[in-house]
């Protein structure tokens, strides 16, 4: 009777969360109610769908018609990304329309199609009766900022100002800047911004003032000074440098990178409700969408426990195995290789799976691609060192087939399982979507529901990502379980947590050091340094989910499985699609 009232708490605590966080949300992107926020589906000019959310004033009217914003997020992210401009924008009575860029969120493939959604965005935008034609300004995060500049290009005199954060002219088929294009151009770059190199060609963010191609976009031969304004907003020629201690990603997730959007906007257009740009209330959002992502992680316990508790899967319950895992100096060392190896091959493994698994309608997301294969090498080398330790330790400890938590009974069990948990978990993100319009986010880590399209190509990752968590559960759960332990409770769950974030958390930190100190990334491999930041929370809420059920299976069936359905999801829902996936 304890434990299920103790599983009901826990399920209600996440439900709690998921919709005290959705309805905090709601109220600061409604500024309380005098935003409407709803979905759009824009029809592109080649037939693809580009997907949007549109921030409307009640005020504005065609009789009383407000000025617009158009943002766009930059790669691997979707329109949320975009709220914190668009929620301060939207209370100062501009229109805004953040989109998912092509084969981004919901907008329909492949990646960077239609000048990167841009385009058509524009069209519309310029296409609604209370939007003041001539009060258009737009907005862009890395590569968001070559949609914008691709719209004012297709659109000459369609806008009014332009501001890009973390980007560049003149990349990837968008046009070069000059003195006279963009039409009014606000540059927000971190001097800390990882990709200096190809945005500017400048080894970091601090000395792109020096290099020949913003010097020409400014129309001087000097090093171009932050925050001065160069030519004149009349003229349209005006041109200001922001340059905010920060990185590319903190860009639309500080104060100091979302207040010169806000104060270039004011500036070029005429704000129905013009605000000081540091005042800012986008944060209480954020919080509202961290909570729904703890609540999110706390169901796939409580639902977890729940199930177990329920006589149809009474059959997952079984004893726990015989421990025989590496104790003493032993575990520490192995230990330590279980959090090594993992970023140590992540950037070499990366790379190689880029060159050998090319996009196709199966596997049609480049960066998802290169998960896979680090997780596919890694899972090898872990099998490797699994025979190395049955061979060498585990079998004189007395480790049978089940010490590695496989029994052959129960795997359809699990499999019904985990769907139902990781689906539960997923009807509680679709709830607080239909009610408050809100996902799942902690700044780079998001958690959505998957498309039509994205549940289809998450089948053709599936089986590999469950095969690494496999093997993951394995080696917590054998290899590195103590010998003599009998279950595994908090301190486990900590301990294999540590294991799989501490690695890449002192990657990380190699990494950053340098440029912190003025020099470029250890390791010149700026958007692989930025994925590894998901990997940081993914995996060692992973770890724990596989230590809480092997705890009360003595499998690693269920884990794996949950694990494997879970992060597959949120991996394809949150990447790149290269290829058009047509039903």
């Amino acid at each position: 009777m304890r434990n299920r009232r103790g599983n009901a708490l826990v399920v209600l605590l996440a439900v709690l969360l998921v919709f005290t966080g959705g309805l905090v949300a709601h109220l600061v992107q409604t500024d309380h109610g005098n935003v409407r926020v709803g979905q759009v589906r824009i029809s592109a000019a080649d037939g693809r769908i580009v997907n949007a959310r549109l921030y409307r004033p009640l005020r504005a009217t065609p009789d009383s018609p407000a000025p617009a914003v158009l943002a766009v997020h930059g790669y691997l992210n979707s329109e949320g990304a975009q709220a914190p401009y668009a929620i301060e924008l939207a209370r100062r009575g501009y229109v805004v329309l953040a989109i998912d860029q092509p084969g981004h969120g919901y907008s329909d493939g492949p990646a960077f199609a239609g000048g990167f959604g841009g385009i058509d965005a524009l069209a519309y935008l310029r296409s609604l009766a209370y939007v003041d034609l001539d009060q258009i300004v737009l907005s862009g995060h890395s590569m968001g900022g070559w949609a914008a500049l691709a719209a004012a290009a297709a659109f000459p005199d369609g806008y009014q100002a332009v501001v890009i954060s973390g980007s560049s002219t003149g990349s990837f088929g968008v046009p070069a800047g000059t003195p006279e294009f963009p039409r009014n151009l606000a540059l927000v770059y971190g001097a800390f911004d990882e990709f200096s190199e190809l945005m500017w060609g400048s080894p970091t963010g601090a000395r792109i003032t020096t290099t020949t191609k913003l010097q020409t976009l400014f129309g001087t031969e000097e090093p171009v000074r932050p925050g001065a304004v160069y030519g004149s907003t009349e003229d349209g020629t005006a041109r200001v440098l922001h340059m905010p201690e920060q990185t590319h990603a903190m860009n639309h997730i500080t104060i100091a990178g979302v207040a010169p959007v806000i104060d270039w906007a004011q500036r070029t257009t005429a704000a129905p409700f013009p605000l000081d740009a540091r005042d800012q209330v986008w944060m209480w959002r954020e919080l509202g969408t961290g909570l729904g992502l703890l609540g999110f992680v706390l169901a796939l316990f409580g639902i977890s426990s729940a199930l177990l508790g329920a006589p149809a899967f009474a059959r997952l319950r079984l004893r726990t195995p015989h421990a025989a895992g590496l104790s003493g100096l032993a575990w520490w060392f192995g230990a330590a290789l279980a959090a090594a190896v993992p970023p140590a091959t992540y950037f070499w493994a990366t790379r190689e799976a880029a060159e050998r698994l090319s996009v196709s309608r199966l596997l049609p997301q480049p960066v998802t691609n290169e998960i896979m294969g680090w997780a596919l090498l890694n899972a090898g080398i872990s099998l490797v060192l699994l025979l190395l330790w049955w061979i060498v330790s585990g079998r004189r400890r007395g480790a049978g087939v089940d010490s590695l938590g496989l029994p052959v009974g129960g795997i359809f069990h699990a499999l019904v399982f985990a769907l139902l948990v990781v689906g539960g978990a997923h009807a509680l993100l679709a709830l607080v979507d239909g009610l408050f319009q809100a996902d799942f986010r902690a700044w780079v880590v998001a958690q959505k529901l998957l498309s039509q399209s994205q549940a289809f190509i998450a089948l053709g990752y599936l089986l590999p990502f469950t095969l690494f968590f496999l093997v993951f559960g394995m080696v917590l759960h054998a290899q590195l379980r103590p010998s003599g332990s009998r279950t595994e409770g908090a301190d486990a769950m900590i301990a294999n947590a540590l294991i799989a974030a501490g690695g890449f958390v002192v990657l990380l930190l190699v990494q950053y050091y340098p440029l912190f100190m003025g020099q470029p990334l250890t390791v010149p491999e700026p958007l692989r340094t930025i994925v590894a930041y998901e990997l940081v929370v993914l995996l060692p809420v992973a770890a724990m989910v596989s230590t809480y059920l092997f705890a009360r299976t003595g499998s690693v069936w269920p884990g794996a499985f949950v694990n494997g359905f879970w992060i597959t999801a949120y991996l394809v829902a949150g990447q790149a699609t290269h290829a058009s996936i047509a039903f």
